[in-house]
């Protein structure tokens, strides 16, 4: 069974950042067993800390970014990558910006200091996830498959850009520490100089130039050679390597990729740890000082002001935009922030939609009850936020059952328990009862916007 490992010592690096361009100096520092690897922004107030995991997952494009609060980290795919090869699964990573160092645009400089500096074992049991059932992921015309595979990681990527420049490629590689660093961590990244002028535009790729991105022109590529002929097909299977490590586990399964990007990569991470939730996979090792974005560390939610319970109306328009006559919710009386809720709606005869719904027979709008629900789940991201995170938007509603009237009178208990938190999205659990009877559900999915979007 593998073990945990850390670095030996600290480790020193510095560079340009492909797309910001900032010229960022990054210490790789050991950490304990258990705590994962962190990201610590050391040019913020506070010097917050963003762990590796899937809930922290961001969508910033061409990139893998990580968000916790305001604090983001971005392009760490490449280091990760090289943490997975490694087994390195502990690690504070201390930079004073918001990029790490594109380095050559390969995973190689990342996996070499690693090894430089020195791996040691802790001793402790290191996570291990299996695929018993298949897992199928798509975006588009983007899939990812994992199937079963006891015997440890195999790899294989279809690379179809539709584009004569690059055309198809494919490889499919069993993967272990060795072939990573033959095969795959030498690849760079790439663009197409069509699509360089776009990404420019759009805020992107101010630190990238040929000596750190293969660029291909119509004549090929230019100023810099291959180091493979299929370079581009490698440089991919890195990715989605860094991006597993989201998962922070040793992987055993054959993953089939069709043009997945990281966001559909970053999906596949958080898949494997659902299976094991459900039942559908199979696990070994610990990392449970490291679950959910939980650290032993201090981190934004354990610096977050104690909420005093239960809420009234005034304190629950500290947490959430909306007023009368749309706020639902009259009462919180339980509140565990990131996780579940229980609230409280009491159901008056003068409430403004029984003049139409119905006169004469009353009954509360089974959307509304869905509505209140959502508005609780919303509260309990918002006051896992720190009351300055991002703002919880209804995306979709799936599993909707009303199963009995709700009249005049009646006091409506509200519970809510999120199932997925991620930076981009939640999803979470509502039911909402009238005494000990169920009268309405929902599965509700959350679209999360930044405060300065909103």
């Amino acid at each position: 069974m593998p073990t945990q490992k850390t670095i030996s010592s600290v480790a020193c690096l510095s560079g340009t950042g492909l797309h910001t361009g900032a010229e960022v100096a990054v210490e790789l520092r050991p950490a304990p067993a258990r705590s994962g690897v962190v990201f610590v922004r050391t040019d913020l107030p506070g010097k917050p800390r963003v762990q590796a995991c899937p809930e922290n997952s961001g969508s910033k494009p061409r990139c893998t970014s990580l968000v916790r609060g305001d604090a983001n980290v971005q392009t760490v795919e490449h280091l990760m990558s090289a943490l997975f090869a490694t087994g390195v699964c502990n690690l504070e990573v201390h930079i004073n910006g918001p990029e790490l160092p594109g380095m050559d645009g390969s995973a190689l400089p990342f996996y070499e200091i690693i090894k430089e500096t020195g791996i040691d074992d802790q001793a402790v049991a290191a996570m291990e996830i299996g695929v018993d059932a298949p897992i199928v992921l798509t975006n588009g015309d983007s899939s990812v498959i994992a199937f079963s595979n006891p015997a440890g990681l195999r790899v294989s990527y279809t690379l179809d850009y539709n584009s004569p420049l690059l055309g198809t490629q494919y490889l499919s590689v069993l993967i272990d520490e060795d072939v990573f660093a033959r095969e795959i961590a030498p690849a760079r990244t790439f663009v197409l100089l069509e699509e360089v002028e776009k990404l420019r535009a759009a805020g992107l790729g101010k630190g990238a130039n040929p000596s750190n991105t293969l660029v291909l022109g119509p004549d090929g590529i230019i100023d810099n050679t291959l180091r493979f002929d299929d370079e581009f097909v490698r440089h991919k299977i890195l990715d989605l390597l860094g991006d597993l490590f989201l998962a922070n586990a040793s992987i055993r399964a054959d993953i089939k990729a069709i043009k997945s990007g990281h966001a559909l990569n970053a999906d596949l991470a958080e898949a494997f740890l659902d299976s094991l939730s459900r039942g559908n996979g199979t696990s070994a090792g610990d990392m449970s000082g490291a679950k959910n974005g939980n650290l032993e560390a201090p981190s934004g939610l354990q610096q977050l002001p104690e909420i005093k319970l239960p809420l009234n109306t005034a304190a629950i328009e500290k947490l959430l935009p909306h007023r009368y006559p749309f706020l639902l919710l009259d009462r919180v009386v339980e509140l565990v922030p990131n996780r579940s809720a229980t609230g409280l709606k009491s159901v008056s005869v003068n409430e403004e939609f029984f003049q139409g719904h119905f006169p004469g027979n009353p009954v509360m709008p089974g959307v509304l009850i869905v509505e209140a629900l959502a508005q609780l789940g919303g509260l309990i991201i918002e006051a896992g936020e720190g009351r300055q995170g991002s703002g919880a938007y209804l995306l979709s509603l799936d599993n909707v059952k009303f199963r009995r009237p709700v009249v005049p009178g009646d006091q409506i208990v509200l519970k809510v328990e999120i199932k997925k938190l991620r930076s981009r999205h939640a999803q979470a659990k509502g039911k909402a009862y009238v005494g000990d009877r169920l009268v309405a559900e929902a599965d509700i999915r959350y679209a999360r916007v930044p405060p300065t979007a909103r």
